[in-house]
């Protein structure tokens, strides 16, 4: 049995039985017809995957993993911020008419910083980092720049990644100051999932925990009765991933580098509406 399904279908149970309305309150996001898009939300969860024990994706329903990872390697890779470069069409509600989300995700992490040893952006300083100083507890990225914040199409969910090394075990905390728990949690776990990987990979490490802490999980007042029928559905075992071994230096990973094997889920036939 999945234990990520087991941790989503938890959290989805206590923010429907436990958690708070803004029904009262002015909310930003709308539907498609303009009506306000409302919330029901728990605050401050925190969930914890073994990569060692399993991969944690979903189950229940199928979850787009190479569509998350095309994701993960524009922002992380690419470290773009126009959906031009971007396999999908995800983004393309936030997009102006030349493609740009503005200074958001991508941008933030190309941006060069200078060190002592040299001009590094956020992704290479912590591959120096963790090939280099294990030892170091200031292994982090940040995408919420401030100073930025009012050129961004949308301000960072998922915003922050901290890398820890344990022996020979990376471990790492994502933060992320709002989830859409239907159409996103699994989503960034997976990514994130595979970015923990990834580093490992490359720095001679073994992945081990991702830690996911979560400021505001909700739930659309639209997206009820399909959580409901959702997590009535019986988890299965979960997959397994592997990477390519071959691959050591980050920026040489592709969408071929990783293979799922075992993913079996139960159908999926509703559409989500997206709040924007």
């Amino acid at each position: 049995m999945s234990r990520a399904d087991e941790i989503f279908i938890q959290n989805c149970k206590d923010i429907l039985e436990n958690g708070v309305w803004d029904t009262d309150l002015d909310v930003r996001p709308r539907w498609e017809d303009g009506t306000p898009a409302h919330t029901v939300k728990k605050f401050g969860i925190v969930n914890r995957y073994n990569l060692k024990e399993e991969f944690p994706i979903l189950t229940i329903r199928r979850t787009y993993w190479k569509t998350s990872l095309d994701e993960l390697l524009w922002i992380w890779q690419k470290k773009s911020n126009n959906i031009n470069d971007l396999r999908g069409s995800i983004w393309d509600e936030w997009a102006d008419e030349n493609g740009s989300i503005g200074k958001a995700y991508g941008y933030q992490l190309g941006v060069k910083h200078h060190y002592k040893e040299g001009d590094m952006d956020q992704v290479d300083r912590v591959i120096f980092d963790l090939k280099n100083n294990p030892a170091s507890r200031r292994i982090m990225t940040n995408i919420y720049n401030f100073a930025d914040l009012s050129e961004m199409a949308l301000y960072p969910c998922a915003y922050s990644m901290t890398f820890n090394v344990s022996g020979n075990t990376l471990n790492a905390i994502l933060n992320q100051r709002s989830q859409d728990m239907l159409a996103a949690n699994n989503w960034n776990v997976v990514q994130y999932a595979m970015l923990t990987m990834m580093m490992a990979q490359v720095a001679g490490l073994e992945a081990g925990e991702l830690v996911h802490v979560i400021a505001d999980a909700h739930i659309y007042d639209r997206h009820v009765p399909i959580i409901e029928e959702m997590i009535k559905n019986q988890p299965l075992p979960a997959p397994k991933m592997s990477l390519d071994p071959e691959v050591k230096d980050f920026y040489k990973f592709t969408r071929d580098s990783f293979k799922l094997e075992g993913y079996e889920h139960h159908p999926f036939t509703a559409t989500i509406p997206v709040a924007i």
